[in-house]
């Protein structure tokens, strides 16, 4: 796994040893942020938050790219290391790691304190659907949200939560889109 643009473009990530983490493929990646550059030119600007970190790849990506700010949360202490690890090699002052639940963490964070914000939660256990709604606060005007699952995303539940999909695209067994709150 490696950092695909940006300052630390080709640097590798050391990857956890951790059952179920996935770190989001280079693929996915490099269309996300096409995405993002053409849709939010201003990336120098923009504040993110990858809620549920894991190997930091995409957070760190962000950074790598001239984000203002990113922060990542992560509640396993072992990918807690890894993130911590690669921060400090890299000098990366912009990045703030937050140890602990992502649900604690965000009713904690800023409102409209983010412009980008990933969601990349473990699958399977229902935490994308319970944590679109607790991001909505979150989110800064024209902010967008990254989701990333093995399963398509539902249009009704993302609706209901207050999103629409920007952008959509499958790579493999991931799902993943771009979506901005449904009023935008």
């Amino acid at each position: 796994m490696r950092i695909i643009g940006g300052r630390w473009k080709r640097t590798p990530i050391r990857i956890a040893d951790l059952a179920g983490l996935r770190p989001t493929p280079d693929r996915v990646r490099e269309t996300v942020f096409n995405w993002l550059a053409h849709l939010r030119p201003d990336l120098d600007r923009l504040r993110g938050l990858d809620l549920f970190a894991g190997s930091g790849a995409i957070g760190f990506e962000l950074a790598s790219r001239g984000a203002a700010a990113v922060t990542l949360v992560e509640r396993n202490p072992r990918a807690l290391q890894a993130l911590e690890a690669l921060r400090a090699r890299l000098h990366a002052e912009e990045i703030t790691i937050l140890a602990g639940d992502a649900f604690a963490h965000a009713s904690m964070l800023p409102r409209g304190g983010f412009d980008i914000v990933f969601l990349d939660p473990p699958y399977g256990e229902g935490l994308l659907a319970a944590a679109l709604p607790v991001v909505r606060p979150l989110l800064a005007a024209e902010a967008l949200v990254y989701v990333e699952d093995n399963a398509p995303l539902d249009e009704p539940t993302l609706r209901s939560a207050g999103f629409r999909i920007v952008r959509h695209d499958r790579a493999g067994q991931v799902n993943f889109a771009l979506l901005s709150e449904a009023g935008d």
